[in-house]
């Protein structure tokens, strides 16, 4: 799809709200509110020929292959809430929907706090790609393959989302409701991640397996989140990506991890309870067969490095 940029001819080509942020280009409106409200408004107003506009880098791949024509597009990177990091007094992250991977990549604290949802988003894509991809964006975009969303469930992250209704809470795994499908309400955004204070002894770790050697969309994604306390696990979270129409949380691997030292017996369990959670599609980049399979070997390597890291903390 070729987009002819603004022209100065006539209203017909281009037309200005007080910001100065809106455009049509060809048959397409493109609106860049500075409040959250705004946002909201455009996008409620406009139905389903309204779409998001977070980092693009799905969307405008969506648009140039014709699966998606959108009659409005609302970019949200111009909403301070949706761009900012905050670390909470406790000790808890709040991450805005439309924060590049590149952005928390750069920030001081958070790769040391979550390491595994910071390497899950620091996956997707390129490192130009990064600079423009955000979490929100790969949660909404609903891939069962997405790669922050595994580390996202693992991790416990909740989301607020806002809309003509006022604002709610979901947990990152009540999100998705198939491939390309959410449970957001029309004319719902989502707005930020929270992520909790973390115990002294917890971390986490993503890993996923993929045919390349980079930029390539998952075959099988695990995230672990454990809380270690003098050699035992006291709390885990699992989560897995392209197993299911959803990503996962399975909470039968979790309780096989918690009380135990993560020894052979344990793992094992966790790696037969992922592998049953699966209910994976054949596909050129792998079979059902070979997904199942890899959900377990990811579970132990991914619990190793989590673990690792919890008790260096």
């Amino acid at each position: 799809m070729q987009w002819s940029a603004p022209r100065n001819d006539g209203p017909s080509q281009a037309a200005g709200n007080t910001t100065g942020n809106t455009f049509i280009m060809s048959d397409i409106q493109y609106v860049a509110p500075r409040t959250l409200d705004e946002a909201i408004g455009a996008y409620a107003a406009a139905g389903s020929a309204a779409r998001i506009l977070a980092g693009g880098t799905d969307l405008l791949v969506q648009m140039r292959s014709g699966a998606v024509k959108p009659g409005l597009i609302v970019d949200i990177k111009k909403i301070g809430e949706m761009t900012a990091i905050e670390e909470t007094k406790d000790g808890g992250f709040r991450v805005g929907a439309a924060v590049s991977g590149m952005a928390l990549h750069d920030h001081p604290r958070f790769g040391k706090v979550w390491p595994g949802v910071l390497e899950a988003i620091n996956l997707i894509g390129s490192k130009q790609v990064q600079g423009r991809a955000s979490a929100g964006g790969n949660l909404c975009n609903a891939s069962p393959a997405g790669d922050s969303v595994p580390a996202l469930v693992a991790a416990g992250a909740v989301v607020t989302v806002a809309g003509p209704q006022g604002r709610r809470e979901l947990k990152v795994e009540e999100v998705p409701a198939g491939p390309g499908r959410t449970n957001l309400k029309p004319g719902e955004i989502v707005v930020a991640f929270t992520l909790l204070p973390r115990p002294k002894g917890a971390s986490d770790a993503y890993l996923r397996m993929i045919p390349r050697t980079e930029m390539d969309i998952a075959v099988v994604g695990c995230g672990v989140n454990l809380t270690m306390k003098g050699g035992v696990c006291t709390d885990a979270r699992v989560g897995l990506g392209a197993v299911a129409p959803t990503v996962l949380l399975v909470e039968a691997a979790a309780k096989a991890l918690i009380g135990s030292k993560l020894d052979e017996k344990a793992l094992e369990a966790a790696a037969r309870a992922c592998s049953a959670a699966c209910r994976p599609i054949d596909d050129k980049r792998g079979t059902i067969v070979y997904r199942t399979k890899v959900a377990g070997v990811l579970l132990r390597r991914a619990t190793a490095i989590a673990a690792k890291r919890a008790q260096e903390r």
